[in-house]
């Protein structure tokens, strides 16, 4: 595979508009979420410029002037793209369109999976050598992941964003336009606040106690 085929999106919200993990706000409040969140941000950020790609784009909800955005995307020479579109579905497949308009694969991420790492990112460039999709599911029925070789509004259309169900709904639509997809191991997220115990620099954030390990070696083998 050339790399050079490859474009790496991330998808982040500003820290600085205020709505980044909301799930963690009732229980460790704002701030302390917001700091979580700039450790995701920052640590995905890093993690994806170490992927093998040709591109790394960083799409964004909104973009304040003189923000800290500017400045993380300036460090890893990713130029910044605003998300467009009605809900979830509509701006990442937007964004994965105009990807694909200048690379032959595309693998879009979010900033909620510390265990995503650039050997991971690299086997989901392969997959797409062989399916149409990839994508790499969430424990807690999502994904953490999604990459495509071409486009179609059905994946992500009607889909239950948020839900425990998305995975299960891309999987039925994915059968129903009879594409091929390759699913990676099943990585876990962080979006309420017990999800911060299996990280433990998360958890020390928030002031809780890490109590499991967040990696397994072997998820990494397709």
């Amino acid at each position: 595979m050339d790399a050079r085929d490859n474009c790496l999106l991330v998808f982040a919200r500003d820290p600085q508009c205020g709505q980044a993990k909301t799930r963690l706000v009732p229980v460790l409040g704002q701030q302390t979420a917001i700091d979580i969140y700039r450790k995701l941000l920052a640590d995905t950020l890093d993690t994806a410029a170490q992927a093998a790609a040709g591109r790394h784009e960083l799409w964004v909800d909104c973009l304040p002037a003189r923000s800290e955005l500017t400045t993380l995307a300036a460090r890893h020479g990713m130029p910044i793209r605003v998300q467009r579109g009605a809900d979830l579905g509509a701006r990442m497949h937007a964004a994965l369109t105009a990807a694909l308009w200048q690379a032959k694969y595309a693998v879009l991420i979010g900033t909620d999976c510390p265990e995503l790492d650039a050997a991971y990112l690299g086997n989901a460039f392969r997959g797409l050598e062989r399916h149409d999709v990839v994508l790499g599911p969430a424990a807690d029925g999502g994904y953490v992941l999604i990459g495509l070789r071409r486009t179609n509004p059905l994946i992500f259309d009607d889909i239950p964003w948020g839900s425990d169900r998305v995975l299960a709904a891309t999987r039925r639509r994915l059968g129903e336009i009879a594409w091929s997809w390759h699913e990676l191991p099943t990585l876990h997220d962080v979006d309420e606040p017990a999800d911060l115990k299996r990280f433990p620099e998360l958890a020390a954030l928030a002031g809780i106690r890490g109590t499991c390990a967040a990696h397994d070696p072997q998820r990494q083998q397709e």
